[in-house]
C-alpha cells in the first residue's frame, strides 16, 4: 500500500471513530446497547477482488472461490457472487449460505472432511464442485453415483505434508494434518493414481499448503508436489487411452488459499501479485490448467474494523487497563492464542479525534469473566480513561463475523461503508443486525424442561441421591 493509500486509510479510522457519534438510526454508533460493532470497509474488499483477479489473470479458466468460513455474512457474499466469484464451502450451513447468496452451484466448492451420506447427496444433487477428503468418503460417492458419472467438478485433496508453519494449528500440509490424504504415505502416491484411473469423473484435484505463517516459498513447494502428481496422472490417463493420446483427465487445480496477512502495520504484504510471482517462477506448470484459489483472510482482513469505546480504567501493579466491550467474543483467537494473532490497538478521544496522552503500558481487556480476554497485553498506548473509543483494524475476517458467545454475549452489529463523495465522507449500510437480548435467550435452551422440574422430592432423599437424576441411564 502506497503512502497515499495510507493517509487515505488513517483518514476514514478517524471518520469511523468520530461516527461513536450518532447521526441516524443508520449509521453506526455507540451507546449502552451497542457498546462495540464491527465496520467493513466495501471499497477495500472491491479493490482487493480486483487485484487478486487481476495478479491470476490467465489463458485457462480461474475460479476464485471465497472461503466462506472468514465472513458468512450474505449481503458481503452476494456482493462476491455479483461480481463473478465462486465460494468455498465447509458445512450444510455455509452450502446453503452461498446459495442463498446467489452463488451458481458450479461456482460453489464444498470442501468439508467430515461430509455426511445427506450432505454428500445434496451437493450432487445441486451439483456443485467438490473436494474428496479420503478413500472412505470417496466410497461413499461411488454409492451415490452408482455406476454414473457426474458433470460437477469432483477431486480429491492431497496433503503434500510440505511442513509446519509458524502456527501449528493453522499449517494444513503437516505430516499429520486431518486435512486430505498424505502424499508421501506408504502406497499413498499409487492408490491415488489408480483411484483416479478408475474415476474419469474425477477432473480436479485439491491441494491447501498456504495459511497464516506458511511462507511464499513453502506454499508453492506444495502445490508444485501436486503438480507433478497430476502430470502423472495424466501421463497414465493418456496411455491408457491410446499412444498418441494428448487427452489429459485432471484439467482443474484447486490451489486453496491461506496467503499471509500482515497485521503489524498497515502495508499490505504479501501481495496477491507476490504469489502469482512465486508460484510463475517455481511452479510454472500450474498455469497449464484451470485454477481454483480460496481465499478469505487475504481478502478481506484489512477491510474490517473493531470499534469500541472504553467503559472503565484504571491503574492496577503499574500497568494502565482499560476496559472495553470487545474481547473474546469478537476476537477469539487473538484472546486465546495472543502471541500467534496479535493485533493493533488505535486510540481515540471520545470525539473521535486521535488520543493525545502520556503513552504508558497499557492492556485493552474485554468484557468476559475470564483474566485472558484481553486485546492487547502490555501495549504501551497513550493512556485511556474511561468515554475513550479503541479501533482495532485488520480484523475483517474471521473476528466479528464470526462471534462467540462466551458469557452470553451478544453478536455485535456489522455495517459496511464506502466513501461517497469526493471530500471523503462516509456512506454506511447495515450488514447484520445486533443481537437482542430475547434472541440470546432464544439460543440458550428450550423454555421448559419437564423432567428436569416437575420431579417431586421425596422426604429425607439424600443430596447424592437427587443428584443422581441427572445422571444419564
Amino acid at each position: 500500500m502506497n503512502s497515499t493509500a495510507n493517509a487515505n486509510s488513517t483518514a476514514n479510522m478517524n471518520s469511523l471513530a468520530a461516527s461513536a457519534s450518532p447521526l441516524d438510526d443508520m449509521t453506526p454508533h455507540l451507546d449502552d446497547a451497542t457498546p462495540a460493532i464491527g465496520l467493513i470497509d466495501l471499497d477495500h474488499i472491491a479493490d482487493a477482488y480486483e487485484q487478486l483477479t487481476s495478479a491470476f489473470a490467465s489463458d485457462n479458466d480461474v475460479l476464485h472461490a471465497v472461503a466462506c468460513k472468514a465472513v458468512p455474512l450474505q449481503p458481503l457474499l452476494r456482493c462476491y457472487a455479483e461480481a463473478g466469484a465462486g465460494c468455498e464451502v465447509a458445512s450444510p450451513g455455509e452450502l446453503e449460505l452461498a446459495i442463498t447468496a446467489g452463488f451458481a452451484p458450479e461456482s460453489i466448492v464444498f470442501d468439508s472432511p467430515a461430509k455426511t451420506m445427506t450432505e454428500l447427496h445434496r451437493a450432487v444433487e445441486l451439483g456443485v464442485s467438490m473436494n474428496v477428503d479420503n478413500f472412505d468418503e470417496l466410497e461413499r460417492l461411488d454409492a451415490i453415483l452408482e455406476g454414473r458419472t457426474t458433470s460437477a467438478k469432483v477431486g480429491i485433496r492431497i496433503n503434500p505434508q510440505s511442513g509446519t508453519g509458524t502456527i501449528g494449528a493453522l499449517s494444513t500440509a503437516t505430516q499429520t494434518s486431518k486435512f486430505g490424504i498424505g502424499l508421501a504415505d506408504p502406497g499413498a502416491r499409487e492408490a491415488l493414481i489408480e483411484a483416479y484411473l478408475a474415476r474419469p469423473w474425477l477432473t480436479q484435484i485439491h491441494v491447501h499448503s498456504g495459511s497464516q505463517g506458511i511462507s511464499l516459498d513453502q506454499a508453492a513447494a506444495g502445490i508444485r508436489t501436486i503438480v507433478e502428481l497430476v502430470q502423472e496422472i495424466n501421463a497414465h490417463a493418456a496411455s491408457r487411452a491410446g499412444a498418441r493420446s494428448s487427452v489429459r483427465q485432471i484439467t482443474r487445480i484447486d490451489i486453496g488459499g491461506g496467503l499471509p496477512v500482515n497485521f503489524a502495520g498497515e502495508d499490505i504484504t504479501p501481495t496477491f501479485a507476490d504469489y502469482r510471482a512465486v508460484l510463475q517462477t517455481q511452479v510454472p506448470e500450474l498455469f497449464d490448467f484451470d485454477i481454483v484459489t480460496e481465499f478469505g483472510r487475504a481478502l478481506l482482513a484489512k477491510a474490517g474494523t473493531i470499534l469500541t469505546r472504553v467503559e472503565y480504567a484504571k491503574t492496577t501493579g503499574g500497568r494502565r487497563i482499560a476496559m472495553t466491550h470487545a474481547g473474546v467474543q469478537v476476537a477469539t483467537r487473538t484472546a486465546y492464542a495472543p502471541d500467534d494473532w496479535p493485533l493493533r490497538i488505535l486510540s481515540f478521544s471520545p470525539d473521535g479525534s486521535p488520543k493525545s496522552a502520556e503513552v504508558v503500558p497499557t492492556d485493552v481487556a474485554g468484557p468476559a469473566c475470564f483474566a485472558g480476554d484481553l486485546l492487547a497485553r502490555d501495549r504501551m498506548l497513550p493512556r485511556l480513561d474511561a468515554g475513550d473509543l479503541v479501533a482495532v483494524p485488520d480484523t475483517g475476517a474471521y473476528y466479528f463475523s464470526n462471534p462467540f458467545s462466551y458469557n452470553l454475549l451478544p453478536r455485535v452489529p456489522v455495517f459496511g461503508y464506502r466513501v461517497a463523495t469526493d471530500e471523503g465522507e462516509l456512506e454506511f449500510v447495515l450488514i447484520r443486525r445486533g443481537q437482542t437480548v430475547a434472541e440470546v435467550l432464544a439460543e440458550a435452551g428450550e423454555s421448559d424442561c419437564a423432567p428436569l422440574t416437575s420431579r417431586p422430592r421425596k422426604v429425607g432423599e439424600n443430596r447424592a441421591k437427587r443428584q443422581g437424576a441427572f445422571v444419564p441411564n
